[in-house]
């Protein structure tokens, strides 16, 4: 079945479906593949969210920062949006709840192993195999799923502490690690400490920092990992080097381009020029 990855939408809707256009895509026999971050600070997210979900199980979308944000604000308080959310047109609509309910069924991760491929939003803690970021996923899928618990969640997940995984965290503090590594990761420190506030470009990381995908003793370095959530670090390849990464967010919304790479077979990436003005991402 031919398989596309998509880059971070972002609410680009435009360049979404001439993306789609483009790859001839056939919901019939392909299946796209999104890196999470559906939503938010693009003009078109209740779009996005509509059409993503029209297409039933031709897409796999994993959960991305943004798109918790979104369910955090609409199921813990608006209190949380920020100046610069583009979130209101999806609060207000009247199949919101519809397009909640389906979100918050959406996975962290996905793993493929057919394909041999993983699918994530930002990256992985160094801690982590295959098997505890199974189960980790599953644990903050279950909590996104249970009415009372997701909001004792939403009322804590905000923050960078704590910075280092161990099976005996519990409670908040060990969803909020989770929820950040999947959804907010970009570097830690050789001994494992993720770092949350570095958002710049690969050259500009400071001596003490790595990317994720460089820690050492990276015990998920075998998973051949597509992940977005890096609009400094764009498109990033390096498949076929003992990282096994690829780094699909161009930064459409930011005025860059909207991705998207094949993966069932070798082919060159497919984007489109953003219809955004230029500007600095985050």
């Amino acid at each position: 079945m031919p398989t596309y990855a998509i880059g971070d939408v972002q609410g680009c809707y435009e360049e979404l479906r001439e993306l789609v256009a483009q790859l001839k895509f056939n919901r019939e026999r392909d299946q796209l593949w999104f890196v999470g971050d559906l939503v938010n600070r693009g003009p078109r997210s209740l779009d996005v969210l509509r059409y993503v979900r029209s297409l039933g199980t031709s897409a796999i979308t994993v959960l991305g920062n943004h798109d918790l944000h979104l369910l955090a604000v609409a199921f813990g308080g608006k209190d949380r949006l920020r100046a610069d959310d583009t979130l209101d047109e999806i609060l207000r609509a009247p199949d919101c709840n519809e397009l909640l309910e389906w979100l918050r069924q959406q996975p962290l991760m996905h793993h493929d192993a057919h394909l041999n491929y993983t699918l994530i939003h930002a990256g992985l803690p160094p801690q982590w195999d295959l098997r505890t970021t199974q189960s980790c996923a599953r644990e903050l899928e279950a909590t996104l799923r249970d009415d009372v618990a997701m909001k004792e969640l939403f009322a804590h997940m905000y923050g960078n502490q704590p910075d280092q995984w161990a099976d005996k965290l519990h409670g908040t503090d060990r969803l909020r690690f989770i929820a950040n590594c999947f959804t907010r990761l970009r570097a830690c420190d050789a001994h494992g400490h993720v770092d949350l506030k570095f958002k710049g470009a690969l050259k500009d990381l400071p001596e003490t920092l790595l990317p994720w995908f460089r820690a050492p003793n990276r015990r998920s370095e075998k998973l051949r990992i597509v992940c977005g959530h890096w609009s400094a670090l764009s498109y990033y390849d390096s498949r076929n080097t003992e990282e096994h990464v690829l780094a699909i967010d161009t930064g459409c919304v930011w005025g860059g381009r909207l991705c998207a790479v094949r993966l069932d077979k070798p082919a060159e990436p497919v984007c489109v020029a953003s219809r955004q003005p230029r500007r600095a991402g985050d």
